[in-house]
This record gives C-alpha cells, sequence and structure tokens, in this order.
C-alpha cells in the first residue's frame, strides 16, 4: 500500500468520465494516481518495441552483438510494463509499479554493468522519471532504494568505462563524472523527498480536517435526530397531559349523554306507539354519535403520531375545537369566538394546532380559578398578509420577569406537581417551526393575550 495517508473522507473522489479513470482501484490516492501511471506504462510497453522493430526491418544497420542483450532487456521492460497495466486494470495498483520499478532497476543495473555508463547518455535522464515515481506512487523508502539502485548502476558502468582502456575513461575521470552523478541524483533525490514529504503532509492535514468535519456532520445529524425524537415525545407528553386536563369535562359530558340514552331508551320502552318509539330510537342514536364523536376525538389528538402538514381551513379547526375547549375550561368561564365567515386556508399539522390552543387555553383557565372570560379571535389579512389568531383571556396576567421566562422550557409558576413547564415552550416551537410566532401581551391585573402569528397560505406556496 502507499504510504499515503488514506481515510473514509478521502473517497469522495469526483467521478470522470473515461477508459483511464475507470480502473478498480480501491486505494483512493492509488486511484487518483491510475491514470498517469497507465500512461506512463503504456508508453513503456509500445514504444520500445516499434523502436526495435524500426531498427531490425528498415534501419539498414547491421546489427550488432551487444544489442542483443539490449533487446531482451528493452522488451522484458515493455512486457512488464504492459502486464503493469493489465494489474491496474484489476484493482492490483502496487503490485504494477512495483513490480515495474523493481524489473526497471535491474535492467538499468545490468545496462550500465554490460555497456558502460558512456553508452547510457540517452537513458540517464529516465532516472529520475523512476524516481519520482517511486516517491510519489510508493513512499520514501522506495525513493532511496531507486536512487540507490541508480547509484550502483553508475559505479558498474563506470567500472566498465575504466577498463575498456580508453584514454579519456581514466579511473580517476571516471570516479569524479561517478561521483558527480551520484550527488546531482542525491540532489534529486532530497528535492523529490522533501517535496513529497510536503505534500503527503498536506494530505495529512486535509484528510484531519476532513475527518473532523464528518464526524462534526454525524454529530450533528444524530444531535438533530434526537432533538426531533425528544420533540416528539415532548408533544405527546402535552397531548397526555392536555387529555388528562379535559377528563373531568368529557366524563360531564359522558353523564349527560348517558342520561339522555336512558332517558330516551326509557320513554320508548313506555311508548305503544311506533312512530313516537321511533323518535325515541333517533335521539337514543344522536346522543350515542355525540358520545363518539367526543371519544373519537379524543383518540384522534392523542394519538403518538409523526407531524404531518395539511392544508386546512382555520376556522373550521377552531369551530371543531370549540367542545374540547369547554371540556377544559371550568364551569365559571364563558368562551366566546370571533371567527370570519371565510376560510381561512392554512398548512400545519392540525393535531398540533389543537395542542398550541389547548396549551395556552389550559394556562388561561389557570390564570381564571374564579372564572372570567376567554375570547377565541381570528384575523386574516388581504393579499398574504399573516393570520392572526388571539386567544384572550380576563385572568390575573403576568408580570414582566415572569413574560420574560414564558418560553423557557419547564420553566413554570404553578405549585409543585401541576405543571411540567413544557406547554408554551412547545407550542413556540411547533410555531416556530411553521414559519410563524406567538405575541404575548399582558400587565398584571389586565389578564393575559397570546397572538399566535402564522404564515398566510398564498405566502408560503410563493415562498416555495
Amino acid at each position: 500500500m502507499s504510504d499515503l495517508p488514506s481515510s473514509p473522507s478521502a473517497e469522495g473522489v469526483r467521478p470522470r468520465a473515461g477508459w483511464l479513470w475507470r480502473a478498480p482501484v480501491a486505494d483512493p490516492v492509488d486511484r487518483r494516481n491510475a491514470p498517469m501511471l497507465q500512461v506512463v506504462l503504456l508508453i513503456l510497453g509500445s514504444l520500445p518495441p516499434l523502436m526495435w522493430a524500426y531498427r531490425i526491418a528498415l534501419s539498414g544497420i547491421p546489427w550488432r552483438a551487444e544489442e542483443t542483450a539490449s533487446l531482451i532487456m528493452s522488451l522484458a521492460v515493455s512486457a512488464f510494463a504492459l502486464f503493469g497495466v493489465v494489474l491496474i486494470r484489476r484493482g492490483r495498483f502496487q503490485w504494477a509499479i512495483r513490480q515495474t520499478l523493481a524489473l526497471i532497476a535491474i535492467v538499468m543495473i545490468l545496462s550500465h554493468a554490460l555497456d558502460g555508463s558512456s553508452r547510457q547518455g540517452y537513458e540517464q535522464p529516465l532516472a529520475i522519471v523512476w524516481m519520482v515515481l517511486a516517491g510519489l506512487m510508493i513512499g520514501r523508502r522506495a525513493l532511496w532504494l531507486m536512487y540507490a539502485c541508480v547509484l550502483a548502476a553508475f559505479v558498474a558502468g563506470g567500472v566498465v568505462d575504466a577498463g575498456r582502456g580508453n584514454p579519456i575513461d581514466t579511473p580517476m575521470n571516471v570516479t569524479i563524472s561517478v561521483v558527480i552523478g551520484g550527488v546531482i541524483y542525491l540532489l534529486i533525490a532530497i528535492v523529490i523527498d522533501r517535496s513529497v514529504r510536503a505534500l503527503r503532509e498536506s494530505l495529512a492535514d486535509a484528510t484531519r480536517r476532513g475527518d473532523a468535519l464528518a464526524a462534526a456532520n454525524r454529530r450533528l445529524e444524530a444531535e438533530m435526530a434526537e432533538r426531533e425524537r425528544v420533540q416528539q415525545q415532548l408533544v405527546h407528553a402535552q397531548k397526555v397531559e392536555a387529555v388528562g386536563r379535559l377528563a373531568s369535562g368529557v366524563a360531564h359530558d359522558f353523564n349527560h349523554l348517558l342520561s339522555l340514552i336512558l332517558g330516551y331508551a326509557e320513554k320508548g320502552r313506555r311508548l305503544d306507539d311506533a312512530g313516537e318509539a321511533k323518535k325515541a330510537l333517533a335521539g337514543v342514536e344522536a346522543a350515542a354519535r355525540r358520545a363518539t364523536a367526543v371519544t373519537q376525538r379524543l383518540l384522534t389528538f392523542g394519538r403518538r403520531d409523526a407531524a404531518r402538514v395539511e392544508r386546512f381551513d382555520l376556522v373550521e379547526a377552531l369551530r371543531d375545537l370549540q367542545p374540547m375547549l369547554r371540556q377544559l375550561f371550568a364551569p365559571g368561564v364563558r368562551i366566546a369566538f370571533d371567527l370570519p365567515e371565510a376560510p381561512v386556508p392554512i398548512e400545519f399539522d392540525r393535531a398540533q394546532l389543537d395542542l398550541v390552543v389547548l396549551s395556552i387555553a389550559s394556562n388561561a383557565n389557570d390564570a381564571m380559578p374564579d372564572g372570567g372570560r376567554f375570547e377565541v379571535t381570528l384575523r386574516a389579512g388581504d393579499d398574504g398578509a399573516p393570520v392572526a389568531l388571539t386567544l384572550r383571556d380576563s385572568g390575573h396576567g403576568i408580570d414582566e420577569q415572569v413574560r420574560a421566562r414564558l418560553f423557557e422550557a419547564f420553566f413554570t409558576t404553578k405549585p409543585a406537581g401541576r405543571g411540567t413547564g413544557l406547554g408554551l415552550s412547545v407550542a413556540q416551537d411547533l410555531v416556530a417551526a411553521a414559519g410563524g410566532r406567538i405575541e404575548v401581551d399582558s400587565e398584571p391585573g389586565r389578564g393575559a393575550a397570546f397572538r399566535v402569528v402564522l404564515p398566510a397560505l398564498e405566502r408560503r406556496l410563493a415562498d416555495a
């Protein structure tokens, strides 16, 4: 594997079209290097055979015996290069680069040992390419190992050159040439090593930052999911609390309905006239339907359902809520509704709207222990103006300190065991999630008015 660091955050390589980019390489860094290496290997695998074919068939120069070894080594390198392309196409990137560089190092040393360094003038600059590939695609150890092979080739070639008896290639000149070449390639190796190390450190730093951002994103997603789960639990808990407050009113209504049913049944039992008995049974059926409507309304309201935004008429929803409000308030509280005749369409979760209204009404009921008046007023502006639902009570009012913390979670002024401090907090969150707000106008001794402002349906659709 490459010494360059990899991580899941680096997997997001932008997909590119083309055959070279579709190599099934797992490591992200190797996958980025695969196209370039394939190009190099394809050139190395195809160009030398073509050049040797020209030398043999078209050059017209007599064949020399020493060229046979060069031909064999050159064709071996080309064969291994093409085999390296096959390995990359099978996802074996590191195998491809390592076996290719190993063969090139062996061939380079043998070429210098057989022909000397003086005859390798054209091939020597290629050693820089192999050092760069070793450093970038394998690591620092491979870079310095390739440099050692280059130095060994220079030494072997120098020995051959010095043994030929050429007056120019004296042992001193050859030694100086080997030293100079070794120093030059040493400087090149140092530059490559420092550059690769800087690149590796930059990549590692970017990878760490990417991992940190990915971890932070996962934590944020988990926190958002947990917040949503807790919000649903709070909403359900407030529904249960509201249903509990409605229980006494429901019991009173059921006693009344049962009395009607028993009265109609008794009347029907005593009547001989079939027509009158039929009317009595109709009264029984009507009372039973009212009882069924009450229970169904409570069951629908108290269900643990996920938020379901829907389009509905707010006027109709408030009218349907009137029986539950009357069950919620004490007998001494009068309830007044001021609703427009025209429909007021909004988009909201209907059960959550009931919860918002009942939460505010529950606090209003507690603020009027000796009775009072609760008003529900709905105003819809023109041309997409916000919808304003005002819930006003004639209770003891709210002072400035309490009003500042009114929507704070778990804050309550009620005695222990009589309130969770979550009703208004949950109501505000639900309204805010729908793009609205709750405004409070209250002073001690002058009652309280909660103004629920919701976006009009036309504005919500225009914004979308």
